[in-house]
């Protein structure tokens, strides 16, 4: 039986480790992973991407049953018109707005967040799961789901340095080959520190945020998220699907997010992030100073 707020949202930057550790959390009993449901709409009913299943949007079984069960089935009509709701709601610009709780398009709010609900209850009524998780990472739909529910937020933190190499790097989109988007290290840092800083003010608001530093999690899985089910009230189980620092991921019904949604079977858990050449190191380092000290980083960390 789903709880009555079944839904734990993974949040953090991009290339943080959200989707490892939502694959992670989806192996213990009651929880399912839906991936980032923040563009369920555009990349799962508008462009039919494939599922962590493998299998396209429109013919998975499993979302199939969620559109049926959320929306009577899901429609183009809704696929142009939530994402445009969106804009108006959801946006990075607002996070002043929705930190200080200022009253702002309230009924617009309300329709949208409704239909996460909507989501939310029914894939955990389809998986038969006590909790789905949203690993849309944004710290605004944070903000929006939190100023309608009661979310439990997972925060995930990494060392600036790293992501700011992960995301000078060039990666394709197994769903359809494209290039993903890549950043300078000086945009990276800059929206690291934005991000994070939002949630640590999502946690001073009364919301309930529990951090979770990338680099614990690969130094000691079976820590990590035995601590992280402890304090979001899950049960933990056994935990075999862990053995040092290899997982076993069982399939996954993630509507988007990054390529190892897609990971069945054994993998390892290691960081395969190449440095940051010297001067995009201090100068990433310079710009996320004040963070990067409270979350526990060296001056001189990050490199190989």
């Amino acid at each position: 039986m789903a709880d009555a707020q079944p839904v734990i949202f993974v949040g953090g930057l991009g290339r943080s480790g959200t989707t490892l550790l939502e694959r992670l959390l989806g192996e213990l009993p009651g929880v399912a992973p839906l991936g980032e449901v923040v563009h369920l709409w555009d990349r799962g009913v508008r462009a039919d991407e494939p599922c962590g299943c493998g299998q396209p949007f429109s013919r998975c079984p499993f979302w199939t049953k969620v559109g049926e069960h959320a929306f009577g089935q899901w429609r183009e009509s809704q696929a142009g018109w939530l994402p445009s709701l969106r804009m108006r709601v959801d946006r990075t610009r607002r996070l002043p707005v929705l930190a200080l709780g200022l009253p702002s398009r309230e009924a617009e709010l309300a329709e949208y967040v409704r239909s996460y609900a909507r989501i939310y209850a029914a894939a955990a009524e389809v998986a038969d799961a006590r909790v789905v998780v949203d690993s849309s990472k944004h710290a605004s739909l944070a903000y929006c789901l939190a100023a309608i529910m009661k979310p439990r937020v997972v925060h995930v933190v990494r060392d600036p340095r790293a992501v700011a190499a992960s995301w000078r790097r060039r990666v394709r989109r197994p769903e359809n080959g494209r290039p993903m988007t890549r950043w300078t290290p000086a945009r990276t840092a800059v929206h690291w520190l934005a991000q994070n800083l939002a949630f640590e003010i999502l946690r001073r608001r009364g919301v309930r945020v529990v951090r979770v530093r990338h680099e614990d999690l690969l130094r000691d899985p079976r820590a990590t998220v035995t601590r992280l089910a402890v304090r979001l009230g899950l049960p933990v189980g056994a935990l075999d699907f862990l053995d040092g620092r290899h997982a076993r991921l069982g399939v996954a019904h993630t509507v988007s997010g990054n390529p190892m949604r897609f990971s069945v079977g054994p993998i390892e858990l290691r960081d395969r992030t190449a440095p940051l050449p010297r001067t995009q190191r201090w100068l990433v380092t310079a710009l996320t100073l004040p963070l990067l000290l409270w979350y526990g980083y060296r001056l001189a960390g990050a490199r190989r």
